[in-house]
C-alpha cells in the first residue's frame, strides 16, 4: 500500500525552493522521531547513504530509485539532488515514508506473502499516527472536500492509494484480452521494478486503477477481489480450460 502527501503551505517538489525542500525534510524528521511501538524507526538522508547502500536499498524495494525517469528530470523535480531527501523506517522496515521524492512525503506499508488486511491495517494506523503528530506541531496535510488529497500527479488526486501485489500470470499475460480483462477489473499493471517498467517473467505489479470517487476500503477490495480473478484464471488456463465464464462484464 502507498499512497502521498503534501503539506499545506508548501510548494509542490516541481516548484519548490530548496528552502521550502529542506523545511519538509524537517518537519518530516520532527514528526516521525516521536513514533513509537511498531512505528518506532529511524531517518536516513541521501546525502549521508554511500552508493552502495542506496543501490541496496534500491534493490530491496525500500528506496526510490536515482532521478533517471523523463517525468522527473523533466518537471524539474530532481533540482538540487540529493539535498533533503531521504528515506525513514520503521524497525520492522515494513512501514515506510519517503521524503520528496514526487511529493513530499510517500507512505508506504509492505511485507510478502498474501495478508492485504494486515498491510491495509498497518497502513491506515501508520497514517493516522503520523498525522496527528504533524497536527501537533501545527502543520496539516493538502486535502479538499472536492479533489480528495493533492498530490504531484494529478493522477493521484482522491486517495492517492495505490495497493498493489506481485503475482505471477506467465499464461494470462500472453492471453489477448489481458489489457481488457484488467480495464473491466479497474486494475492496472505495471513491472515489479516500478512505473515505467515491465514483466519479462509473467511477474506483474497489479494495482488499483481509480484513485477518485471511492474510498481507501473500496479501492483495496477491488484489487482483492481483482487478483483473486487473474489468480483463478491462471490456473484455468494452466490446465487448458476456458476463462470465458470469469472474465467480468463490461
Amino acid at each position: 500500500m502507498r499512497t502521498g502527501r503534501s503539506i499545506r503551505g508548501l510548494s509542490l517538489p516541481p516548484h519548490c525552493t530548496r528552502a521550502e525542500r529542506r523545511k519538509v525534510e524537517q518537519i518530516a524528521i520532527e514528526a516521525l522521531e516521536q513514533l513509537d511501538g511498531p512505528f518506532k524507526g529511524k531517518y536516513y538522508p541521501l546525502s549521508t547513504m554511500t552508493p552502495e547502500d542506496q543501490d541496496q536499498l534500491i534493490e530491496d524495494h525500500f528506496l526510490f530509485d536515482k532521478p533517471v525517469s523523463p517525468l522527473l528530470l523533466a518537471s524539474r523535480m530532481a533540482r538540487d539532488w540529493p539535498d533533503a531527501r531521504g528515506i525513514w523506517h520503521n524497525d520492522e522496515k515494513n512501514f515506510l515514508i519517503w521524503v520528496n521524492e514526487e511529493d513530499h512525503y510517500r507512505v508506504i506499508s509492505m511485507q510478502k506473502g498474501g495478508n492485504m488486511r494486515e498491510v491495509f491495517t498497518r497502513f491506515c494506523n501508520g497514517l493516522n499516527k503520523v498525522e496527528a503528530v504533524m497536527k501537533s506541531k501545527e502543520h496539516e496535510f493538502m486535502w479538499n472536500e472536492h479533489l480528495g488529497f493533492v498530490l504531484t500527479c494529478p493522477s493521484n488526486l482522491g486517495t492517492g492509494l495505490r495497493g498493489g501485489v506481485h503475482v505471477k500470470l506467465p499464461n494470462l499475460s500472453k492471453e489477448p484480452r489481458f489489457d481488457e480483462i484488467l480495464g473491466r477489473l479497474r486494475l492496472q499493471k505495471r513491472g515489479t521494478g516500478g512505473v515505467d517498467t515491465a514483466s519479462t517473467d509473467g511477474v506483474f505489479d497489479i494495482s488499483n486503477l481509480d484513485r477518485l470517487g471511492s474510498s481507501e476500503v473500496e479501492q483495496v477490495q477491488k484489487v482483492v477481489d481483482g487478483v483473486k480473478i487473474l489468480v483463478d484464471m491462471e490456473k484455468k488456463l494452466m490446465a487448458e480450460e476456458s476463462i470465458d465464464e470469469l472474465i467480468p462484464n463490461a
